[in-house]
């Protein structure tokens, strides 16, 4: 996760940290936790680029370039 987001061409300069929250092997599910460093006064900012859905997209596309 690190290498996805700190190379994004949307997000990398705010990328800070990534951490795995929770793994589980028995559903192969795990939880992590994204830090980003947000610009001062930025509504407009945390409502487009740092929207969840954008930032799982981010993931979604490296995803889908490796195949």
């Amino acid at each position: 996760l690190t290498d996805v987001y700190s190379s994004s061409p949307a997000l990398g300069r705010y990328f800070r940290s990534a951490q795995v929250v929770y793994f589980s092997n028995e559903s192969s599910t795990v939880f992590y936790q994204l830090e980003f460093s947000v610009p001062p006064s930025a509504a407009e900012f945390m409502e487009n680029t740092m929207n969840p859905d954008f930032i799982r997209n981010v993931l979604r596309q490296n995803i889908y370039d490796e195949d």
